[in-house]
């Protein structure tokens, strides 16, 4: 399979790893679905430094990102550094999901449907011409 490079920032494997290791409740929450390949059988990684960014989930083989917002992306500030990242993983083809971390405590089943909904596009989506 031909995968596309994705640069990232090797100052940011430090800050990702304290991230892995402070994970919100809500992150914690999603990782038990998609640890161990459980999500269908692919493997996600936590706290992934993409570029200047780091995705709070990412599956290479996918090219899928899982973005969780808490409160702090209410304030337009982040909103701006939200949509750069956006733009960011856009421009490597990498589709992009966000749940706000109250779908993610109080509505998982339906957080799961939607991801299992989006890697079966993907999946369609490779073998379409």
């Amino acid at each position: 399979m031909n995968r596309k490079i994705i640069p990232y920032n090797p100052k940011l494997k430090e800050l990702a790893k304290q991230l892995r290791n402070n994970a919100t409740k809500s992150e914690i929450r999603l990782w038990f679905y998609l640890k161990n390949k459980k999500m269908m059988g692919f493997d996600f990684h936590r706290q992934k430094p993409l570029g200047n960014f780091i995705v709070d989930f990412f599956c290479i083989e996918l090219m899928l990102a899982i973005e969780l917002d808490g409160l702090s992306h209410e304030f337009e500030e982040v909103q701006e550094k939200d949509l750069v990242k956006t733009e960011f993983l856009l421009s490597y083809r990498i589709t992009l999901l966000r749940f706000n971390d109250s779908e993610v405590m109080n509505d998982i089943d339906n957080v799961i449907r939607a991801i299992e909904h989006t890697i079966e596009n993907i999946e369609e989506n490779k073998h379409t011409p």
